[in-house]
Order: structure tokens, then C-alpha cells, then sequence
């Protein structure tokens, strides 16, 4: 296994463990109270487990090496990961919304509010330190599995605090209408954080360019290599999951021989590699003299202006 998986892993297995502990705590603090708030809050801690669970797997599969049936790797197991959260968070928020319409219709007071609200915070505070730790390993290790994970957790932080602002409303004003509105407010946000997702997994799938940042970067060794002799067309990037591919044709004068092109070549390749974590860099050497060199220009994809 490559990428330090087994230590990714382990994040993961963080993730599962708070997961299941928010879930015994936000149900607690549902059945104290009656709130369809903090009921829909541990509905969206079952996606959280869910989703954890899923980027373990994930996880596992993306750090398998290159074989004769992938040879380019297993990386884009991760952008299963959260697609498949995404829809997770979908369904929850239809879950949420079909609880808080049934409470609007048939309202019922909040009880024991205090330690309700006591036992929410606890676990809210689970998960904003976990969902830190996860934001943090991700972008460190650049998986978009551990991160996602990690930004959801963050969201449910946001949620929760919706809902004991709800709940804390309906103790002091005895408005009880306010705890299902909360809690179809809460829907709503849960289904713009599960379209989110889905769109960066469909956005991954589909070989998206490297981030502008690393374009940039790759853009500023190609111009510290080019030349009056050396310049470049046909770049191309994309990324799958932690990995970045990136491909250009280098055109040299025909009267270099081979050691002093491949030379440049590995100079280039390094340099990238530098700017650009985790890349597989391929370069083709092409004669600047050659009119056949010219005919792949439409396949270059880093310079403003092209598609």
C-alpha cells in the first residue's frame, strides 16, 4: 500500500469512532428533550457513520499500486467516497424534512431542555475537534476522502449549532413552531453540502485540471525553462484523487543529440515534480524544425484561452 495508507487509515477509524459516539450522545439528547431539531441533528450523524465507513474503504482501495488491470493506480476510489456521501446526505435531508413537516403539522413542547442542549454541545464539541484533525491530515495528504469527511463533520457542527439556537428560542420564547422550522432549515443545508459533494466527485471522475495554483506553478517552470531554443505545446494536467498527471511535448532544435534532450527532459520532469505533490510527469521530445511537430498544438490545455 502506498501513500502512508495504514496512517490514513487510522483517521478514518477516528472518524467512525466520533461518529458513533455523537450518535449515542445526540440521541440522548433527543429523548430528553422530544426536539425534532436534535432528532434530525442524529439522523445526520447516521450519514456521518456511514460516510466514514465508506472513506475507509475508499481509503484502502486508492492506496493499492499501479497493476496490469490500473495501471495508472486506484487513486479516483476516493471520489467514490464522497459521491456516495453526497447521496447519503441527500436521503438524510428527506428523512429530516419528513419528521419536521409531521411536528409543524402536530406540534409537541420540548422537555428537559437545558440538559438536552447540554449533552448536543458535548457532542458538537466531538466533532469539531475530529472534523479538524480530518480538514488538516486531508489537505497535508491530499485526500479528498479524509478532507470531505472532515468538512462534513464541520457542517454538522454548523448544524447543531442551528438547532440549539432553535431549541434555546423555544425555552425562551415557548414559540415550539420554531424547533421543526429549525430543523427543515437544517434540511436545506444538508442538501446544499450533499450537492456540493457530489459535484466535486463528478468534477474529479471526469479528469479535472490541477488546481489554478499548481498551474501556476507548473506554468512558472516552464517559462524558466523555455527558450529562444526550447518551448512547449500539448501540456496537459488532470488529478485523481492525491495523484497529478501532467504531459507536455518539449521541442528542441533537431540538431541536439539524445543525451543533451533527455537531459532537459529530466531537469523539467524534477522541477515539476517539485511544484506539483504526488505527480507522474510524461514529456515528449519533438525536433522544433519538423512541421509534424506542430500538428498536436490543439491537444495543449495550460495556456489561457483554450478549453
Amino acid at each position: 500500500m502506498t501513500r502512508g495508507a495504514p496512517r490514513l487509515a487510522r483517521f478514518a477509524w477516528l472518524s467512525i469512532s466520533a461518529a458513533i459516539v455523537t450518535i449515542a450522545l445526540k440521541l440522548v439528547a433527543w429523548r430528553l428533550t422530544g426536539s425534532v431539531g436534535l432528532y434530525s441533528d442524529a439522523l445526520e450523524s447516521f450519514v456521518n457513520l456511514a460516510a466514514a465507513i465508506m472513506a475507509l474503504a475508499m481509503i484502502t482501495i486508492a492506496a493499492r499500486p499501479p497493476d496490469d488491470g490500473h495501471p495508472f493506480g486506484h487513486d479516483k476510489a476516493e471520489y467514490f467516497a464522497s459521491g456516495v456521501e453526497g447521496a447519503l446526505i441527500l436521503l438524510a435531508a428527506v428523512a429530516i424534512a419528513w419528521a419536521a413537516v409531521g411536528r409543524l403539522l402536530h406540534p409537541q413542547p420540548i422537555e428537559r431542555a437545558g440538559l438536552g442542549l447540554a449533552v448536543s454541545v458535548l457532542a458538537s464539541l466531538v466533532n469539531l475537534a475530529v472534523a479538524r484533525v480530518l480538514i488538516a491530515v486531508g489537505r497535508k495528504h491530499h485526500s479528498i476522502a479524509l478532507e470531505a469527511d472532515g468538512h462534513h463533520l464541520m457542517t454538522d457542527v454548523f448544524t447543531s449549532a442551528g438547532v440549539l439556537v432553535g431549541i434555546g428560542a423555544v425555552a425562551l420564547t415557548d414559540w415550539i413552531v420554531l424547533d421543526p422550522l429549525v430543523a427543515i432549515a437544517v434540511a436545506v443545508q444538508i442538501v446544499w453540502m450533499g450537492v456540493q459533494l457530489m459535484r466535486r466527485s463528478w468534477k474529479g471522475l471526469l479528469d479535472a485540471a490541477v488546481p489554478e495554483a499548481e498551474l501556476a506553478a507548473l506554468q512558472a517552470v516552464l517559462e524558466r525553462h523555455g527558450s529562444g531554443e526550447v518551448s512547449f505545446h500539448a501540456v496537459r494536467t488532470r488529478q485523481a484523487g492525491a495523484r497529478r498527471f501532467v504531459s507536455m511535448h518539449v521541442l528542441v532544435p533537431g540538431a541536439w543529440t539524445v543525451t543533451r534532450g533527455h537531459e532537459l527532459l529530466e531537469r523539467i520532469e524534477d522541477d515539476v515534480r517539485r511544484v506539483i505533490p504526488n505527480a507522474n510527469v510524461s514529456t515528449h521530445l519533438e525536433a522544433v524544425e519538423d512541421p509534424a511537430s506542430f500538428q498536436d498544438q490543439e491537444l495543449d490545455r495550460l495556456h489561457p484561452g483554450h478549453p
